[in-house]
């Protein structure tokens, strides 16, 4: 099962010696406006073609805009052999708000 994860936990967690990736599933236009430099880009659309080129052995935290298409992003993964997922509570917006608040929102 897909677990959550707030952002707090995941910026915290991106500082500590805890290994987690993070995969933003959003589309090119979207990180033109805003982005987490730690993040791999797969857009949820080419997730499918690109699953052999992530590790499934180490935790990997996905993120969208708002939680959705990383959900179902990491639901796909798990449904691979991805074990520990965790999907970004609140996504890009989220982040933007609580952890780097100069970040550019859209909508």
């Amino acid at each position: 099962m897909v677990r959550d994860i707030s952002c707090t936990e995941l910026s915290a967690r991106l500082k500590s010696d805890q290994p987690i990736a993070l995969l933003d599933v959003r589309e090119d236009w979207e990180l033109e406006i805003c982005s987490i430099s730690q993040a791999l880009h797969v857009p949820l659309s080419e997730l499918s073609s690109k699953v052999g080129e992530l590790a499934p052995d180490v935790p990997l935290a996905i993120i969208c805009h708002h939680g959705v298409r990383s959900r179902h992003a990491g639901r796909f993964l798990e449904e691979h052999g991805f074990k520990e997922v965790f999907n970004v509570r609140g996504g890009i917006d989220a982040w933007a708000l609580e952890i780097e608040r100069d970040m550019s929102r859209y909508d």
